[in-house]
């Protein structure tokens, strides 16, 4: 079974919860708000990253990730942005079966003309009463299956 991990909006603050809630997977993509490289060196450990810039991350180290990037999950297409209302193409004309954002904090799954979108939420720090959440994509015979992950379910121990 392929499984990919999503996580966005860590905003320099990467907990214990969201690594366990990660392993596993065969991919994972961070999709912007980053905060810190360190994010991404530990998320590396667990499997290759697909990282993209956020409107946060202006630190030079940031400014060599790209705005937007193409992952290839098991045999799907996957677009990656940090703002969906940035969204300047049509993921169905272009062969994509899934987009992946982050940016609102606001975890969420949506389907339109046969695209998959998600919001993996926010695994930072708190913003305003949004829950803190990481997302997993297990790929089934029926499409992609996709588990919202509350990482409020034990104490936070923040690893970065």
């Amino acid at each position: 079974m392929f499984v990919v991990g999503l996580i966005s909006d860590t905003h320099g603050l990467l907990r214990r919860e969201a690594l366990h809630a990660l392993a596993g997977s065969n991919l994972i993509i961070h999709a912007g708000d980053i905060g810190k490289p360190e994010i991404l060196d530990s998320l590396n450990q667990i499997a290759p990253v697909v990282a993209i810039r956020g409107n946060v991350d202006t630190a030079a180290w940031a400014k060599q990730l790209p705005t937007t990037a193409v992952a290839d999950a098991d045999g799907s297409l996957i677009y990656v942005l940090h703002d969906l209302n940035q969204l300047d193409l049509d993921p169905a004309a272009a062969g994509f079966q899934v987009v992946v954002s982050g940016h609102s904090h606001n975890p969420s799954k949506t389907e339109r003309s046969g695209v998959l979108f998600i919001n993996p939420g926010s695994a930072g720090p708190r913003r305003f009463k949004l829950p803190i959440t990481v997302a997993r994509m297990k790929r089934s015979l029926d499409g992609w299956q996709v588990e919202f992950i509350d990482l409020e379910q034990r104490p936070s121990d923040p690893v970065l």
